[in-house]
């Protein structure tokens, strides 16, 4: 009786391990990427030590020899579910999460990087039509990404810098047909990642057909002013943020290819505490606005040259980043001419760029500091390995 009982558990154990071996060899493995990148940078006519001059852009704005990001990306891919763990270190890493409450408001230590998660998130497909995503993933507004290995730029454009980078919450793809999908999303406020501080949601959505997508975001960014917590006069919580997004791309021929991005962001003015009560401030909207083409020639299977023209406007002091006039106006032309060139998985890429604003927003090397001249031209040349 003994040995019978031995012999079922024996003949139970072997099924249940057969079955999970079967069950392991059909699963996808896990699989590990990422790239690493540093750079070169230098100002043409204007100074490169003691503050220098840099455009206002997100990345590529040191000076002489810096250090982008290693960029390490966990996944694995289920038939039924998956996740991705994408880390960064290093000062494009830092950047890239600025916006995390862990890094931003309970870190001391100036600079220091809190957390290291640039996405975090799991995903079920509930179907073959809806996909189900829930944790911490890079934006699905704008043209351009963090990571330098999926963009042919390595300077990033005006309207990636100050579009969100990253969302935390909810959010559902729905492949409506072959050729057009939807998507929703309940998330915290942008770039909050780890977890909600203010107390308000945004919502997201997009619409996509056949490699054109048409993006949406609205909520309060900041939540409301809380007057339990004695709020002072100079205290402003800002009023909900819309935001509508275009981007698209197609190929022109086997070696021709133009990419279009189209953004307007407005933010309505809030509430203030005027002593006694919150009220409700009165003005104009905030904002900025922008439109970017990206034209691409590949010459060789090695080598390919691009370029980015970005037109971008700041209205009603929506944004620090340029000179604006008396009415909190002004904008800038972004050109910038890319090559790139293919060594293996390493990618060599030189790059001119052209910063030219409306108002005095760069100083010269007669008065570095002063903000006395239209326009700055700068050099980089950037190495992107990717594996």
């Amino acid at each position: 009786m003994k040995n019978r009982y031995i012999l079922s558990f024996m003949v139970f154990f072997l099924s249940i391990t057969l079955s999970l071996a079967q069950d392991d060899e059909e699963s996808s493995p896990v699989t590990i990427s990422g790239s690493i990148d540093a750079y070169f940078r230098a100002n043409l006519g204007s100074p490169n030590k003691f503050d220098p001059e840099a455009p206002g852009t997100s990345f590529a704005n040191r000076p002489g020899f810096s250090l982008g990001m290693a960029n390490l990306v966990i996944a694995k891919e289920g038939e039924k579910a998956g996740f991705v763990a994408d880390l960064v270190f290093g000062p494009r890493g830092e950047d890239a999460v600025f916006g995390s409450p862990m890094n931003s408001v309970f870190n001391d230590a100036e600079g220091g990087s809190a957390q290291i998660v640039n996405q975090l998130y799991a995903y079920w497909n509930v179907s073959d039509v809806v996909t189900l995503t829930l944790g911490n993933f890079n934006t699905f507004l704008g043209y351009e990404v963090i990571s330098p290995a999926s963009n042919f730029n390595y300077s990033t454009s005006y309207m990636f810098s100050y579009g969100p980078f990253s969302h935390t919450g909810l959010k559902a793809d729905i492949a409506l047909s072959d050729d057009l999908s939807a998507m929703v999303a309940l998330m915290n406020p942008t770039d909050m990642t780890e977890f909600n501080l203010t107390g308000s949601y945004t919502v997201g959505a997009q619409l996509g057909y056949k490699g054109i997508y048409l993006n949406f975001l609205y909520g309060d960014q900041d939540g409301k002013l809380d007057e339990d917590f004695a709020p002072s006069t100079a205290d402003v919580s800002a009023g909900n943020t819309f935001q509508v997004d275009l981007t698209a791309g197609w190929d022109l021929s086997e070696t021709l290819y133009l990419g279009v991005n189209a953004t307007y962001n407005t933010t309505s003015p809030g509430e203030g505490f005027d002593g006694t009560s919150i009220i409700d401030l009165d003005g104009d909207d905030a904002g900025f606005y922008g439109l970017a083409g990206y034209f691409q020639v590949a010459t060789s299977d090695v080598f390919s040259v691009g370029t980015r023209v970005e037109y971008f406007n700041v209205f009603n002091n929506g944004l620090d980043v340029i000179g604006v006039d008396t009415d909190g106006d002004g904008s800038v032309i972004d050109i910038t001419l890319t090559g790139q060139y293919k060594v293996g998985d390493l990618t060599l890429i030189p790059e001119l760029r052209l910063d030219s604003t409306s108002e005095d927003s760069f100083s010269d090397n007669d008065s570095p500091g002063t903000p006395n001249t239209k326009s700055l031209s700068s050099f980089v040349l950037a190495a992107v390995y990717s594996f």
